[in-house]
C-alpha cells in the first residue's frame, strides 16, 4: 500500500522534464461499457491526456461511495466514476443503484470541502471511444484550473447536532 501512495505522490509532481504539473486522476469504469469505450478511444488511437489511471470494475452499481474516498485519501488529484447508459446495464439496474449512491457521493465530497469538479459521474457506452477521450481531457483541464490536491477541508455544515 505504501509504495502504491508513493507511486502516485511522484506522478502528481512535476517532472524535471516538464516542470509543470500534471493532474493525476482515478478513473472507476464499468468493464462492459465505459472501459470498452476506453479501449475503443486507444484502439482507435484517439489523443487524450495519459494521466488517468482506470480500475475496472464488473459494474457501475458495484462502486461504493469509499472507492472515491480512498482515490482522494491515496492522493489522486480527481475521481471519474463511468458507467452504461440507464437501460442499457449488463446487470439490468446496477446503473440506477450507482446514479443513487452518486447523489450521496456528491453530497457527502461537499460537506468534506472537497471541490465538486474534482469528482464526475458520466455514462459512456462501448461504441463512444470519442465521449471517453474528450470526457477525460475535459476532466484534466478543470483538475489543471483546480491544481493539486491538497486534503479535505471539512466544512461547518457537516449536519444537524445531536
Amino acid at each position: 500500500m505504501a509504495d502504491e501512495t508513493a507511486t502516485i505522490e511522484q506522478d502528481t509532481e512535476a517532472t524535471p522534464e516538464s516542470r509543470e504539473w500534471q493532474p493525476v486522476i482515478l478513473g472507476i469504469l464499468c468493464n462492459w461499457c465505459s472501459y470498452a469505450g476506453a479501449d475503443l478511444a486507444g484502439s482507435s488511437r484517439r489523443h487524450y491526456p495519459e494521466n488517468v489511471r482506470i480500475v475496472r470494475v464488473p459494474c457501475s452499481g458495484r462502486v461504493d461511495p469509499m472507492f472515491v474516498l480512498k482515490g482522494f485519501q491515496k492522493g489522486f488529484d480527481g475521481v471519474m466514476v463511468l458507467g452504461c447508459h440507464p437501460g442499457d446495464c449488463h446487470y439490468a439496474k446496477g446503473n440506477y443503484y450507482a446514479r443513487r449512491r452518486i447523489a450521496l457521493v456528491k453530497d457527502l465530497l461537499s460537506r468534506m470541502g472537497i471541490a465538486e469538479d474534482r469528482f464526475h459521474f458520466e455514462w459512456v457506452s462501448a461504441s463512444e471511444g470519442n465521449r471517453f477521450a474528450e470526457l477525460v481531457t475535459e476532466m484534466t483541464e478543470n483538475i489543471r484550473r483546480l491544481g493539486p490536491f491538497q486534503g479535505v477541508t471539512p466544512t461547518d455544515s457537516v449536519g444537524p447536532d445531536l
